[in-house]
């Protein structure tokens, strides 16, 4: 890993919001509207996590995993293109 230059501000997965109820009798959630939870969802070593965010860093961690998106689709797209050029230069040598 020390070989790439990888920038540190990066997350992968997911954000996302669940609404929940927290079993509290005398709660308004027990009638009424929900709490919200944020949470970012993961794959690390096989198995997936489950990180709750709280509300002050949901925009930042949100950005964060936007970021970790556009630079695996842009690494996607690079080793892709180094597959067609590897076919393209295999086609040249044949004929």
């Amino acid at each position: 890993m020390r070989r790439f230059q990888i920038p540190d501000d990066l997350l992968p997965g997911s954000l996302s919001l669940q609404y929940h109820r927290c079993g509290r009798p005398n709660c308004h959630c027990a009638e009424g509207e929900r709490h919200a939870k944020w949470s970012l969802t993961y794959m690390a070593g096989g198995k997936k996590h489950v990180q709750y965010i709280p509300q002050h860093l949901v925009d930042e961690v949100r950005m964060k995993v936007e970021a970790g998106r556009e630079y695996q689709d842009a690494v996607r797209e690079v080793l892709a293109a180094n597959a067609q050029l590897l076919v393209l230069a295999r086609k040249q040598r044949l004929i």
